[in-house]
């Protein structure tokens, strides 16, 4: 099969490589680029453990095809801590116990953060609705949901404050 020239830019950084148009996203971040967050869960976007942001929305990197991401701007989870530490967000996960086997954070967290920029003020029936396409089975979701409600109110605190 012929191979394309795919430039994007993950995580802040310009990346270039050749690939196969049909290879998908998941598998270019974790096996070309070394990027190991996105998870491979189920191969059919229900899980959400490879989600990513790309190109300031939500998607579902296990069923996104490189060609589909040329030019793109993508962030994984490796994208989103702060310098030498963790965002907020990954701070309240953290904090509020909002993982337990570690699979699907990633995901769940890159959703997270996306979710906020969209409703920065959610409710916690907004954010069970917003967090919906991601799948935790060992949780139960509530301590997720403690998680991202603190991460918004510390970051709706923060923006205050800025003003």
């Amino acid at each position: 099969m012929a191979k394309m020239q795919l430039r994007l830019t993950v995580n802040g950084e310009a990346a270039e490589l050749l690939v196969e148009p049909r290879e998908l996203l998941v598998y270019v971040l974790r096996e070309r680029l070394g990027l190991t967050g996105p998870h491979v869960g189920c191969d059919t976007s229900h899980c959400g453990a490879c989600t990513v942001d790309m190109d300031g929305r939500s998607v579902k990197s296990c069923t996104v095809f490189a060609a589909q991401a040329d030019g793109a701007d993508v962030t994984t989870i490796e994208g989103l801590g702060a310098p030498g530490g963790l965002s907020v967000l990954q701070q309240a996960f953290r904090e509020h116990h909002g993982l337990q086997c570690g699979f699907c954070t990633p995901g769940m967290i890159t959703r997270a953060h996306r979710f906020l920029q969209e409703n920065p003020n959610p409710s916690e029936e907004e954010v069970r609705f917003g967090m919906a396409g991601n799948l935790c089975r060992c949780t139960g979701y509530q301590n997720i949901v403690k998680a991202i409600m603190a991460a918004a109110a510390e970051l709706n605190a923060v923006r205050e404050a800025a003003e």
